[in-house]
């Protein structure tokens, strides 16, 4: 057969996907024979010859592509009003379905999905193969263009998450760029066991800028930046900083931020930047490196994470900060929006991140999360964001539509 299939004429068609085969068979006359090779390239020949064995045809498949339509991105609203939603219930339909019926039946207009969590792994195949993670472990959604699309459709705002300088994966894989153990020259972990990179590491700030702009060709139609920060727990005097040393984290910080705004505005990318819920009334950096208005000046967007189980005993005159949401994030986001208004930014870029989990005393439900909408608008606000890590959020909180 193989000596009868070099003497033969041949005519050779390179042609995407298998059953494309069966279509153009049928073009040639009396085919009695269909063989199979995988050549060095793993592509797949298929060879189809005639009954009277005078010619033979030669196609090439290569592998499938999919086709999607062309990326749309769907515009900013006026108010986004964003849920979270994680890439473990992003991976599973039946859960994802739940928070897109939440999106589809509210006044949630905008969706926060993750693109590389706190693990530092992709939540989905990018395009960008020096993306890629092993794929082995983590939560990964397999037909991310698909829910972007489907989103979309519905004109839902989709925000794309990305972890920044808490990256175990990386920290693991790059070790001489991660944050080490001064005691055991290791890598150093927080009070969860997390590894970090170092934030003045320009490997890392490219790799962000690549994680970004990949994402936005996906769909995603806004890229937030999370963990934009130094580590703020555990051993913090056991920490050595291979690329940081002791130079100033605020301006290190600072520097990052300008760096993501150039490259974000050259790629045509609306920014967004989630910052501590003390950054509104602390001056300082709170020894993280964060300062409001560097955000603020560099972002399209800032959320700070105004949660109030995350404030300490007695702030404000409160023995209990976490039983007075709404007296909180009236109080905060009126001091961030001063400030805002002080370095020449319009206090419509705060967007806070609100809480919508219980934590400590009182369990948080209705009445809680109604309270900070309030809050939030009280304070001249328009925009808000619900977090809720288990993706449940509280029902009857939100408008029907």
């Amino acid at each position: 057969m193989r000596r009868l299939l070099h003497k033969l004429p041949q005519k050779k068609h390179v042609v995407r996907g298998i059953f494309f085969i069966a279509s153009l068979a049928f073009f040639y006359a009396g085919v009695t024979a269909v063989i199979l090779a995988f050549n060095r390239s793993v592509s797949i020949k298929t060879i189809l010859l005639s009954s009277n064995a005078t010619s033979s045809a030669v196609f090439e498949i290569l592998p499938e592509v999919p086709v999607f339509p062309p990326v749309a991105h769907v515009q900013t609203p006026v108010a986004v009003k964003a849920a979270y939603m994680s890439s473990c219930i992003a991976s599973t339909p039946s859960e994802r379905d739940r928070v897109i019926n939440i999106i589809n039946t509210t006044e949630i207009n905008s969706i926060v999905i993750d693109v590389k969590d706190a693990t530092g792994r992709m939540s989905y195949k990018a395009d960008d193969s020096s993306l890629l993670s092993d794929g082995k472990t983590g939560c990964r959604i397999s037909d991310m263009r698909r829910l972007i699309s489907l989103l979309h459709r519905d004109n839902v705002y989709v925000i794309g998450r990305v972890a920044v300088f808490q990256d175990p994966y990386r920290a693991e894989r790059n070790p001489e760029l991660a944050v080490k153990s001064k005691t055991t020259g290791g890598l150093w972990e927080d009070r969860k066991g997390m590894t970090w990179v170092d934030p003045n590491s320009k490997e890392v700030w490219e790799y962000t800028v690549a994680i970004a702009k990949d994402a936005y060709s996906q769909g995603f139609d806004e890229i937030n930046f999370d963990y934009i920060r130094f580590p703020s727990d555990g051993n913090i005097q056991d920490m050595v900083f291979p690329l940081s040393g002791t130079s100033s984290k605020p301006i290190i910080i600072k520097s990052f931020f300008e760096y993501l705004n150039s490259q974000m505005k050259t790629a045509g990318i609306p920014t967004s930047a989630d910052v501590f819920g003390m950054t509104t009334t602390v001056t300082g950096d709170l020894n993280i490196g964060q300062v409001l208005e560097s955000a603020l000046l560099n972002f399209d967007y800032v959320s700070p994470m105004v949660y109030p189980s995350h404030y300490p005993k007695g702030f404000d005159g409160w023995a209990n900060p976490n039983a007075h949401p709404y007296d909180l994030v009236l109080s905060v986001m009126k001091a961030g929006s001063d400030r805002a208004i002080t370095a020449g930014a319009t206090p419509l870029k705060l967007r806070p991140w609100l809480q919508d989990f219980s934590l400590g005393s009182p369990a948080y439900g209705k009445r809680e999360v109604e309270d900070q909408i309030r809050a939030t608008y009280d304070a001249g606000l328009t925009s808000w964001m619900l977090w809720d890590p288990s993706n449940k959020y509280a029902g009857g909180a939100l408008l029907r539509e």
